[in-house]
């Protein structure tokens, strides 16, 4: 926190950039230390509510809908018919209620180790919670990575890793082992996706080690998807998707053309210009 005289500020710094980002803020609202992570929750002045963990953006009100739709939608459409989806993470739920627009899913199993998180978007982002009810969707509060150990071979349609940065609680899901595990759990067909940071600050980092050891897990083929999300580090995010046995460098267009979901940004085109990537990510990724 940076305190002014007449005005305060939430400050992220990236240390590493030598960047940071602040929002105004009027009011903390929340502030709770859980098991996992220390969580609070403030107002800004122009961006709505804002979740911040161990001090790290998570979102706000106003520009959530940009990584919960694009973390969602491509990976639903790209697998040929999603009916089995599970969340690992994502205790905000955001990325639940996007799942849930699509009505060929049957059943969605959302898995976050923090309980905190959910009941702090039930008071404070209750338009992220909307769909928790829905019939098809179940909650968990458990460890994600037992969860997938414990699961059944090739039983899962759609995987969706909605973690935070790979350090701490989230550090466990950006291993190879987990992703191997992920294989097996996924039917073949079965489209994985996980959040995969910045291309402008991890092209050549993390984002090219996660692809690489997606490609040692056993699938078939991976694509990084980059869209901006104005809080976050740079800006500018990305997701990672990898195929089982299919290839996620193509997707269901006419469908994705022909929804009706109330989206904001999610649309076949910006899922078609997403999959080309500007040359300095593709240098980065060469050496995949």
């Amino acid at each position: 926190m940076i305190e002014r005289p007449d005005t305060s500020w939430f400050t992220e710094v990236f240390d590493s950039h030598g960047s940071a980002f602040s929002l105004k803020i009027s009011e903390k609202l929340h502030d709770v230390q859980s098991p996992y992570q220390h969580l609070e929750v403030y107002a800004t002045e122009t961006y709505g509510n804002l979740l911040v963990l161990d001090g790290c953006v998570m979102l706000t009100d106003r520009d959530n809908f940009l990584y919960h739709e694009m973390i969602a939608h491509p990976a639903l459409f790209t697998h040929q018919d999603p009916k089995r989806v599970v969340i690992i993470g994502g205790g905000d739920c955001g990325t639940l209620k996007e799942v849930l627009r699509h009505p060929g899913v049957e059943h969605v199993t959302q898995i976050d180790i923090d309980e905190e998180v959910t009941k702090a978007s039930e008071r404070f982002f209750p338009s992220l919670v909307a769909s928790n009810n829905d019939p098809r969707a179940e909650l968990l509060f458990a460890d994600g990575v037992k969860w997938v150990d414990e699961a059944a071979d090739e039983s899962i349609d759609v995987l969706i890793i909605d973690s935070t940065d790979p350090v701490g609680p989230a550090e466990g899901l950006f291993k190879t082992d987990f992703l191997k595990r992920c294989h097996r759990v996924l039917k073949k067909g079965g489209v994985m996706v996980q959040q995969s940071e910045s291309p402008l600050y991890h092209s050549a980092t993390i984002i090219r080690a996660l692809r690489h050891d997606m490609q040692e897990a056993g699938f078939d083929s991976v694509a990084t998807l980059p869209f901006p999300q104005p809080v976050y580090p740079s800006g500018w995010w990305s997701v990672t998707l990898a195929g089982k046995a299919t290839d996620v460098e193509s997707f269901r267009e006419t469908a994705a053309a022909q929804h009706e979901m109330p989206l904001h940004y999610y649309t076949v085109e910006a899922h078609r210009g997403a999959l080309t990537l500007p040359p300095f990510m593709r240098k980065a990724l060469s050496a995949d």
